[in-house]
């Protein structure tokens, strides 16, 4: 008897854990599109973010990677600054005057001035460079893990991280980031979907589900993936792009329409 309530309660416990992993799993959200504006297919998209309204775009592939300044109404690049052709160039974030640039697997992140793009200065760090979005206070990176790490502007050292999770679930291959309303928006490489990020401890808030926005046949290859998000807190609008799309979409987040049953 004592033998069947043990397994009888190890059930009820195993039910009891399945159903609050379940509870605490995100919520899925959907899109609606806004606008589109014009896009490079050029542009393999590794960093993205708006100012002053201008967008500024970071983009990759060893001897192809470059920082661009683009009117988003026509697409047309206003300033270019092309890195040298050993470095593939990744995320991208503004700070004072200056848009940092780092590299993917060389380990040097470049500081230019923001007006000129001429580079002032440059940081080193360990590991890969992915994404990159910053707070009033730090620079937020990531690095193709679930770890997104905080940084001292001043010196690019890591002050602490945090551990990416949906419930119980460690979410990996985080990508180009953002942060807006104090929350960290964040692509997940080969991804359809966008995870909202609590700041504090890690765990995804919310999904925004992306999927049909830019149509198979428009893509150039399967790298040709979403990647690039950024916001305009004046006017609260929010950007999508990917790696060689054709547009920039501005969409709205709304509540994913269910299908209701027959």
């Amino acid at each position: 008897m004592l033998g069947f309530r043990s397994i009888a309660l190890s059930f009820v416990l195993a039910a009891y854990l399945l159903i609050a992993d379940c509870a605490a799993a995100a919520p899925t959200l959907s899109y609606k599109v806004v606008a589109r504006y014009p896009h490079s297919t050029d542009s393999y998209t590794e960093g993205f973010l708006y100012l002053n309204g201008l967008f500024y775009e970071g983009t990759g592939i060893a001897g192809h990677s470059a920082l661009l300044a683009i009117e988003p109404e026509t697409g047309k690049i206003v300033q270019k600054r092309e890195m040298p052709p050993e470095y593939f160039g990744e995320g991208i974030v503004d700070w004072g005057p200056n848009i940092y640039q780092w590299t993917w697997q060389h380990h040097i992140c470049f500081v230019h001035d923001r007006f000129s793009l001429r580079t002032v200065k440059q940081f080193s760090y360990t590991g890969e460079g992915w994404g990159m979005t910053r707070t009033a206070k730090e620079i937020i990176t990531s690095d193709g893990s679930a770890t997104l790490r905080f940084r001292d502007p001043a010196t690019f050292k890591e002050t602490h991280h945090i551990l990416i999770k949906d419930g119980t679930k460690t979410i990996d291959q985080l990508n180009e980031l953002e942060f807006i309303k104090g929350e960290i928006y964040a692509n997940v490489w080969h991804s359809d979907r966008i995870a909202r990020i609590s700041p504090r401890d890690g765990h995804v808030i919310a999904w925004i589900d992306l999927s049909g926005l830019l149509p198979d046949d428009q893509k150039i290859n399967a790298e040709s993936v979403l990647n690039g998000i950024a916001y305009d807190a004046q006017h609260d609008r929010l950007f999508v792009t990917g790696k060689q799309w054709p547009t920039v979409f501005e969409i709205k987040v709304v509540p994913l329409r269910r299908v209701p049953h027959s």
